[in-house]
């Protein structure tokens, strides 16, 4: 599906800025209408330009018109997102953010953040399992206190030994888990959290402007990720509702979960691609909070330019201080 302006005609896309559905071409807010239904589709709709479909992509921008396509057949049936998490952060905002956080980097390739290079990067949808759970916590350990005191030359101690059981019903919801092979696990753990009060549910329009991705691997699938989080949570709950004693020790720890639900999501990032000497530096930016995950190259060039810099200017220092003194 494309979405057209009633009245121009251009592509409609979803603004962050005006949270909602933009021309931007006549600067029209909400004339928006659903054009084409598209189903497996190997050319644009428009331009009848080649397209580069990926295997689990859902939505994309024709190279040629520049006009974001939606793929019916990806975000219908079984691949019907439940819910989303719109875009707050547009693509300017984000380039701005890149500029405030990078900017103290001064060892940063000059280009690293210019206008060509930052319009580089593209905003997309990524596919999350969200994952509920009732779970049964159960602790058992022993726990000492120990008490000291004095009498004449005498010292005592006196330890005292305790049983601690814990035993507790915990509720998990929404706990995310990204489908995505071409996201790195470990970066897509380092995006959260999102605020799920601003979930919504799913709305096609909201993809327009964006590349998106249907799930690439199913909920049972990447449960083992998400009971691992879980196990984590409940390690930590546990640990907090044990205090007051000296020292710890655990005879047993089980955690046993059941799952309630698993629900498609889609979630929103930023992704700047940055290639320097042959290598990459992938930025990742969350599209709701501006979280940034990332890190800047260095320049040997201007490295070794401020060493020259700085030793031509303590040199300089130090030629003054002799002749300054020779001439006392």
């Amino acid at each position: 599906m494309i979405f057209k302006c009633k009245n121009c005609g251009g592509n409609t896309v979803y603004s962050p800025e005006h949270e909602g559905m933009f021309c931007p071409y006549c600067e029209s807010e909400k004339s928006h209408e659903r054009k084409h239904d598209l189903y497996n589709i190997t050319h644009c709709p428009d331009c009848s330009g080649e397209l580069e479909i990926g295997e689990y992509t859902s939505a994309l921008q024709c190279p040629y018109c520049s006009n974001y396509i939606i793929l019916n057949e990806r975000v219908e049936g079984e691949f019907t997102p439940k819910k989303m998490i719109p875009f707050k952060y547009s693509k300017n905002m984000v380039k701005q953010l890149m500029r405030d956080n990078f900017k103290s980097r001064v060892f940063a390739p000059t280009d690293f953040l210019s206008e060509v290079r930052l319009n580089s990067m593209t905003g997309e949808y990524v596919p999350f399992w969200l994952y509920d759970y009732d779970a049964r916590c159960v602790y058992r350990g022993e726990g000492t206190k120990t008490r000291s005191w004095s009498s004449g030359e005498m010292h005592y101690t006196e330890t005292s030994y305790y049983n601690i059981i814990r035993d507790m019903n915990v509720g998990y919801s929404d706990i995310p888990v990204d489908a995505s092979i071409a996201m790195p696990d470990h970066i897509m753990d380092l995006m959260e959290p999102y605020n799920y009060d601003y979930m919504v549910d799913f709305v096609p329009e909201f993809m327009s402007g964006f590349n998106g991705q249907k799930y690439n691997m199913s909920v049972d699938t990447l449960e083992k990720r998400a009971i691992e989080k879980l196990r984590s949570s409940a390690d930590t709950i546990l640990r907090n509702s044990i205090n007051g004693y000296s020292q710890v020790v655990a005879t047993d720890r089980q955690v046993t979960p059941k799952r309630t639900d698993g629900k498609f999501c889609l979630l929103p990032v930023w992704k700047y691609i940055y290639k320097y000497k042959g290598e990459e530096y992938p930025f990742y930016i969350n599209g709701q909070t501006g979280k940034i995950i990332g890190k800047a190259p260095v320049s040997k060039a201007k490295v070794k330019a401020y060493g020259f810099t700085l030793w031509a200017s303590l040199t300089a220092i130090i030629l003054m201080a002799g002749y300054i003194v020779t001439n006392f």
